[in-house]
């Protein structure tokens, strides 16, 4: 059991909630962790190596369904490969049958 946080390691609190660490930065001495439900706090290296120390922090896994604090499109709402979304919704497609040259001439 490592004292220093890792990025991209994943921890529980005492209370039982679990967080993934993102980012250290040394010269500040803080660390940013995200929690599973995507809010982003940032810790004092001081605390977390008492709080780690204590055992008010300890490693975990990662949670099976880790997509809980990531911005994932669910594959439902995924547009299908022919760019057509279900019912009569359509994404913008390429740029065919756009005229560059049509509308006003602003060089005469």
């Amino acid at each position: 059991m490592s004292a220093q946080p890792e990025i991209g390691a994943w921890y529980r609190i005492r209370s039982g909630e679990s967080f993934e660490i993102v980012a250290i930065d040394e010269d500040a001495g803080t660390i940013e962790m995200q929690r599973y439900d995507g809010t982003v706090e940032e810790m004092d290296l001081e605390d977390w190596e008492s709080q780690h120390a204590s055992g008010e922090i300890e490693d975990a896994e990662a949670p099976e369904d880790w997509s809980g604090s990531v911005d994932i499109e669910n594959e439902d709402d995924a547009p299908a490969p022919n760019g057509r979304l279900e019912g009569d919704a359509q994404l913008a497609g390429g740029l065919e049958g756009l005229d560059l040259f049509d509308g006003p001439d602003l060089f005469r």
